[in-house]
């Protein structure tokens, strides 16, 4: 049994008690990757929060000791990882997931659970090169704009395709040499859809999912061989590097259905 606190977890949670506010996909990844602790009965029976008439609540906490105390006719805490969470959702129709740590609490709705669920880090994926004009944007605009980051080291730009439900959007891998969940990455992503590339309701939705380059390095070798557009940022020198299939087959056509370009971008091939 594992009875690791979710550290990062709760150094999340407990930042809001200090009014700082967590990007909501990082509450999301630090849940799924580390865990919570769930209370059960002495028949090994979920804990629910009864709400009078209204849906039960799922009581997760970040550390086993911490719901022991704050749950004591609880009798025990059982981790449940991403697989048992996706479990319970599945089997009870929980509505909400209720999360302590040890200054703070988030709540988690149950279809925000079940859409992290099959698409969050984990689930099966296809990922593909596009050619979507959104797709050369943000390759472009990565270009201009990855040396504000020093700890962004490569970003992929891939068209994804979850297996569950064939849904399809843009997704950016991005790799950093900084402990996960990485702010950078998260600020990245906030530049690049604010000031960059505005979305409207006729463009694909745009996904990110930070990697941190050493604990992910068999991931990041393998996006490396999928020949997907990919942005390369080297800290030391400043050079920026972008592999595109594009520059070696200028004219080939656009993706099927491809949406309008959200506006116009210059060709980078590599700069220093």
């Amino acid at each position: 049994m594992i009875e690791d606190a979710n550290v990062r977890l709760a150094d999340l949670l407990d930042r809001r008690s200090d009014g700082h506010e967590p990007a909501p996909e990082a509450a999301l990844a630090a849940l799924f990757e580390g865990g919570v602790f769930v209370p059960v009965t002495e028949t090994g029976s979920v804990v629910f929060l009864p709400a009078g008439d209204q849906p039960p609540t799922l009581l997760g906490f970040t550390d086993p000791a911490l719901g022991a105390r704050l749950l004591p006719t609880a009798a025990g805490m059982v981790h449940c990882d991403a697989a048992r969470l996706r479990d319970i959702l599945e089997k009870t129709g929980v509505a909400v997931l209720g999360v302590r740590s040890g200054s703070g609490q988030a709540v988690f709705p149950e279809q925000v659970l079940r859409d992290w669920a099959a698409h969050g880090p984990g689930a099966e994926m296809e990922l593909s090169w596009s050619t979507d004009p959104v797709a050369v944007a943000l390759r472009d605009a990565l270009a201009r704009r990855i040396r504000e980051f020093p700890a962004v080291r490569s970003v992929w730009v891939a068209q994804v395709r979850w297996r569950v439900g064939g849904e399809e959007h843009l997704l950016l891998h991005v790799a950093v040499d900084e402990e996960l969940p990485s702010a950078s990455a998260d600020r990245l992503m906030q530049v690049l859809l604010s000031e960059e590339v505005r979305l409207g309701p006729e463009h694909p939705k745009v996904g990110m999912l930070a990697l941190h380059t050493t604990t992910h390095a068999d991931t990041i070798a393998q996006l490396d061989r999928q020949g997907l557009d990919t942005v390369r940022h080297e800290a030391e020198s400043g050079q920026v590097q972008v592999i595109s299939r594009e520059y070696d087959a200028p004219s080939a056509p656009p993706a099927s259905g491809s949406a309008q370009q959200p506006r116009a971008m210059r060709r980078w091939f590599g700069r220093s």
